[in-house]
């Protein structure tokens, strides 16, 4: 029996954990839970103040990734550059697809919803769960593009923000 594809994932790597977003892997740690040895990535959630323990062998079914490529990033800005496709349906659904979408932990599905909830000076105002959607998905899309670009989340918000103003 085949084993399942492992990861190529260093301790100093950032990487992407579909619910919870972008964090550093700070090590590798072997744990005994209900009598087995278990290999355990340890991943520092700075913003959220957390860490998570993921088992390597299911690393890749729980949709842990690498981050993106440049390649997929400039989809994701291509993306925001577009028309927003806003569904006629009741908003507890969207918000529903919207949920998903974010958690799904693909830059450009987050891209989406940031494009479609995102407002412009003089559009009506967004309601609070709007609004908290839009700024978790925008800050989930800016946090893997700050790790992709070297670069801080405050420039890398600026750079979606400013690419939304100009679509």
């Amino acid at each position: 029996m085949s084993k399942p594809e492992e990861l190529q994932i260093d301790t100093g790597d950032y990487v992407v954990y579909p619910t919870h977003g972008v964090g550093k892997v700070i090590g590798v740690e072997t744990e005994e839970i209900a009598g087995h040895k278990l290999d355990l990535f340890v991943i520092s959630f700075d913003k959220d103040r957390m860490t998570l323990r993921v088992p390597v062998s299911k690393a890749p079914t729980s949709g842990l990734r690498k981050l993106s490529t440049r390649k997929i990033m400039e989809e994701a800005m291509t993306t925001l550059k577009g028309r927003a496709r806003v569904k006629r349906t009741m908003w507890s659904r969207r918000a529903q697809e919207y949920e998903a979408k974010i958690n799904s932990g693909n830059p450009v599905s987050i891209a989406e919803v940031v494009r479609d909830l995102h407002r412009n000076v003089g559009q009506p105002d967004q309601s609070f769960s709007e609004r908290q959607i839009y700024e978790a998905a925008r800050d989930r899309l800016a946090a893997e593009l700050a790790a992709v670009d070297k670069t801080d989340v405050e420039k890398a918000t600026e750079k979606l923000e400013k690419v939304l103003r100009a679509a």
